[in-house]
């Protein structure tokens, strides 16, 4: 059962934050946090990251951009890396996590490109592929748990 989910990507301050948000909404009863392999540490989120964030309902604005470490690796239950360069690079990183890290865009073979610095064009191209890949975890995750958004007796994504 998933019950924590870490969203990573370089910086910690554009697509990890922004699918920590969206997998959070999607997910209620789980832990989802999220970190990067080369943080900008303490920093907010990119303004256009929030920007498009609040334009969802979703609130990132008192995000803190944080350093993967290892004991996150070690306690999150699934690990969620936007491209196949960070999926190589958190396995090195974290061996014992192997089997436990996929990337964000796994079910329709898909990296998210970093908008870092890009422009408003790019994140709402990675928000897309974004959501994208939230909506396959998410439905993956709820089939493989025995539940659905439309049952009415449903049990819980992850632990409660």
């Amino acid at each position: 059962m998933i019950r924590s989910i870490l969203t990573i990507c370089i910086g910690n301050i554009c697509r990890s934050p922004m699918a920590e948000a969206l997998l959070a909404s999607e997910l209620p009863n789980c832990v989802v946090q999220s970190a990067g392999v080369g943080a900008l540490v303490g920093q907010q989120a990119d303004p256009l990251a929030r920007e498009l964030m609040q334009m969802k309902g979703l609130d990132i604005e008192h995000h803190r951009a944080r350093q993967l470490l290892r004991s996150h690796c070690m306690s999150a239950d699934l690990l969620l890396v936007m491209d196949l360069e960070q999926k190589r690079y958190v396995e090195r990183f974290s061996p014992w996590s192997r089997g436990r890290i996929f990337r964000l865009g796994e079910f329709d073979n898909f990296d998210v490109r970093d908008p870092f610095g890009r422009g408003r064009a790019e994140f709402v191209i990675a928000l897309d592929s974004i959501e994208q890949g939230v909506r396959a975890w998410a439905a993956k995750i709820a089939t493989s748990n025995g539940w659905n958004k439309e049952s009415e007796t449903r049990k819980p994504l992850c632990h409660e």
